[in-house]
């Protein structure tokens, strides 16, 4: 199994950053990890697109989730049932958010790894023949041992993802009404619990696996930011659509009278 994970993972990705590394203006290993992280973020971006979505339906719909376990908080079986029809009549299937990030996992356990083993005589024994082993790693900035600022950046990143996930309060509520609040209460912690999570983990690791968290997370927050974009001016056009035919329908309802 681990041999899988290295020849699979941990190598292929050793060897791209020893790749960049070489070909990148002055040798730098922090521009080599960001050119690293923008091609995995690439190569994932189907998965990631599939995520964000998930997340997002998921959103949508909790005011509505939370009326359901309300509603039947003394019937689980009942509560169960309601939930399956609720995701089936929005379309939203609960893992589609889920499973696209643990197939992401593998390449964050080998970027870790490749940091957490640094580059000696031993790791770049695993670099391929057709590249170029460096006699030395270098950096502008410190990267084998925990970096606080990065660890900032990348909370403060985790922020701005997680403030762009969460759902506009509606101006009218229902009969939920509390446990819609109840939601949103929760929503707000995650914006500000996840991005301290984020800090405290950055603190723990080295500064190369930090400096990768904070670029993966701009890129999914700014995918995020294009994907919610686009899909708020097809629900215009749509909407536009919508009030046209309904005014020709008014304008032929006239004509007939």
């Amino acid at each position: 199994m681990v041999n899988f994970f290295t020849i699979i993972f941990y190598q292929p990705i050793l060897n791209l950053l020893i790749f960049l590394y070489n070909v990148v203006p002055g040798s730098d290993l922090a521009i080599a990890i960001i050119l690293l992280t923008i091609i995995i973020k690439l190569i994932l971006y189907p998965l990631s697109k599939q995520s964000i979505k998930g997340q997002k339906s998921l959103q949508e719909i909790q005011p509505k989730m939370e009326e359901v376990k309300k509603k039947y908080a003394n019937d689980r079986e009942k509560m169960g049932k309601e939930m399956m029809q609720l995701y089936k009549d929005h379309k939203v299937n609960p893992l589609s958010s889920c499973f696209p990030l643990l197939l992401q996992l593998p390449f964050l356990i080998a970027v870790f790894h490749v940091f957490r083993n640094g580059f000696n005589s031993k790791v770049l024994d695993l670099i391929y023949p057709f590249i170029s082993t460096p006699e030395t790693v270098t950096s502008i900035i410190e990267l084998s041992q925990p970096n606080w600022y990065l660890a900032l950046l990348a909370g403060a990143a985790q922020f701005w993802q997680a403030k762009m996930m969460m759902v506009k309060k509606p101006e009218v509520q229902s009969k939920g009404s509390k446990d819609e609040g109840m939601a949103a209460i929760m929503n707000k912690q995650m914006v500000y619990f996840m991005p301290l999570i984020t800090v405290f983990i950055g603190l723990t690791l080295p500064g190369g696996v930090t400096l990768y968290l904070f670029v993966v997370t701009i890129l999914t927050a700014l995918q995020q930011k294009i994907m919610f974009k686009s899909s708020d001016s097809n629900s215009g056009d749509n909407n536009n659509h919508k009030n046209i035919s309904s005014k020709e329908g008014s304008v032929e309802g006239e004509i007939v009278k």
